[in-house]
């Protein structure tokens, strides 16, 4: 407002006689700002302009008052022309949360004639909880472009901020876009998407994805890492171990590797060594010829092998294999060829074998839960899957991915996920591994029903303050990121597999030998990281996606 006003000259008045005694006037020069001026009128109705010698006039107060009140016209007219040029629904309460502005774009969006409003109280009109500025007005939080409902019927972007005056709060601005209709919009395509989707996956099913690995998400250094030794090993039908915690999607990568090799129309049969019980496994696996038992289908059937031939056999939970099977594995595995249960005539094995597990087959074989000569022969290339919280830069695209599926499987538009929601998210450490990611993920997109995540939809297991651990897990971590170039040879040497020889014995000593065993290896796997950083720690705790804490915390237990 101070811009519209005159300067003090333009107010002067040159007849001092007029004033009776103008000795003890206040007194300001002619190149005083109106505005500074002001202040002196406390004192006098008239001020005495002198530079230097005799004071060549004086202004009044009235004349002052009476371009004060045409510039507050004039401003008053500039912002309501303004404001009603944005386009948006305007709305200004004052300090006592009664509507003191209501633009024409409000009159039309909420249908509440400025008449009927202004003077009254905001929560007269809308409910308490769903309007913004009261919120603004009490608590002082600007917001910008927020997903706003006022009224059930009604969906708005709200831009709101606090009115601050020496301090304190007087009033509350708030300007809505309306944007029902484009939800509504947005709802339907929603709705045609996931039709659309379902039409993608049933095409899908008859013409497979290009890409092998199309299910693998993510970009962090390990992930690449295994992909790359992923197409190693897919140069080959050699025999694959895959090793990873629960959860960090051990089939996909055996699917991975099927897929880069095999032709799209190669079999990929998967089958879960711990879902089946013991007196079934053989049939299972082997399949069996007709009246081999009681019960039996009269036409026999088809074992796993068998049904994998010309593609790959997947050995899921290959730890849960029952001892009297894992020999006659193991005699598919070196010479192809096996009996069918109740069968007299051998069947060549034509496939390639994955096994995967998540339990530490050394230690099964020193207590004589697994066959080591087995395991050796599984064992000629291993691929290590990191688990989750090793490569926690990948959360966020896994995020949006299963929050697409999700949000499209159940009709959900999810319109914001806020900073502390993917805060708590990268903090966790997730035992689950992917999977349990996924999980977290289903179940915020069933609770968000206004299109905005909020942290209270996230399981208690995360907003709590004492985070899982699995000791085993914590012990061999940096095992799991730190890359292992691939190889045929069976008794290579990898993070899995302890050298022959000499050291063999190791397998009978107490468990502290073999920690202290695991913890040599580690320091000597952490020295070479540390190397190739340049002996930057900051570096390479990135790289193995764990906090320069706990970098630090398993340098120093391990006396580096």
């Amino acid at each position: 407002m101070k811009h519209l006003l005159p300067d003090v000259m333009s107010l002067l008045r040159t007849d001092l006689s007029r004033l009776k005694d103008s000795s003890h006037l206040p007194v300001i020069s002619s190149s005083t700002a109106l505005p500074e001026a002001i202040p002196y009128f406390s004192e006098s109705p008239h001020l005495l302009i002198q530079d230097e010698g005799s004071p060549v006039g004086y202004i009044e107060v009235t004349d002052v008052l009476q371009h004060m009140l045409q510039a507050y016209r004039l401003m008053e007219a500039y912002f309501e022309t303004t404001i009603e040029t944005a386009g948006t629904a305007l709305t200004l309460i004052n300090e006592e949360a009664k509507v003191a502005y209501w633009t024409t774009d409000a009159e039309r969006v909420f249908s509440i004639n400025k008449e009927d409003i202004i003077g009254q109280p905001a929560a007269d009109f809308f409910p308490p909880d769903r309007l913004q500025s009261l919120k603004t007005l009490y608590t002082g939080d600007t917001v910008y472009r927020k997903q706003h409902q006022p009224r059930p019927d009604l969906f708005a972007l709200i831009n709101a901020r606090p009115v601050v005056l020496d301090g304190r709060i007087v009033g509350a601005v708030a300007a809505e876009v309306d944007i029902t209709t484009e939800i509504r919009l947005h709802q339907e395509l929603i709705h045609m998407t996931s039709k659309v989707q379902h039409l993608e996956k049933a095409v899908a099913r008859l013409r497979p994805d290009s890409d092998p690995f199309a299910g693998i998400k993510g970009s962090s250094p390990v992930i690449k890492h295994c992909l790359e030794t992923i197409r190693k090993i897919s140069s080959t039908s050699a025999t694959v171990l895959i090793l990873g915690e629960s959860g960090t999607g051990k089939e996909l990568f055996a699917k991975a590797i099927h897929d880069l090799r095999e032709s799209p129309s190669a079999p990929f049969i998967a089958i879960n060594c711990g879902a089946i019980p013991a007196s079934l496994f053989e049939s299972e696996l082997f399949g069996y010829e007709k009246g081999a038992f009681s019960g039996a289908d009269p036409k026999g059937k088809k074992g796993k092998i068998e049904l994998a031939e010309g593609g790959t056999l997947f050995l899921d939970e290959i730890g849960e294999m029952p001892l009297e099977l894992q020999v006659k594995l193991l005699r598919v595995l070196q010479e192809k060829s096996y009996f069918p249960v109740g069968g007299t005539r051998m069947k060549q094995a034509n496939c390639r074998i994955i096994a995967a597990t998540n339990q530490n087959l050394l230690g099964m074989i020193a207590k004589n839960q697994f066959r080591e000569d087995l395991y050796y022969r599984l064992n000629v290339i291993n691929l290590i899957i990191p688990p989750l919280r090793m490569r926690k830069e990948d959360i966020y695209e896994l995020t949006q991915t299963f929050l697409q599926e999700f949000s499209l499987l159940y009709n959900r538009h999810i319109e914001l996920v806020p900073p502390e929601v993917f805060k708590q998210l990268f903090s966790y450490e997730w035992p689950g591994n992917v999977r349990e990611l996924r999980n977290v993920i289903e179940r915020i997109t069933i609770l968000t029903t206004d299109g905005e995540v909020k942290a209270e939809y996230l399981p208690e297991s995360l907003t709590s303050l004492v985070q899982p651990h699995s000791s085993t897990a914590d012990e061999t971590a940096l095992l799991h990121v730190i890359p292992v170039q691939p190889t045929l040879s069976s008794t290579s040497e990898s993070p899995d597999t302890i050298p022959k020889g000499n050291e063999s014995e190791s397998f009978e000593v107490s468990p502290l030998s073999y920690q202290e065993r695991l913890d040599s290896y580690e320091a000597k796997l952490l020295r070479q990281c540390l190397i190739s950083t340049g002996g930057n720690k900051r570096t390479l705790a990135k790289q193995l996606g764990i906090s320069r804490a706990t970098l630090y915390n398993r340098m120093k237990r391990l006396g580096l």
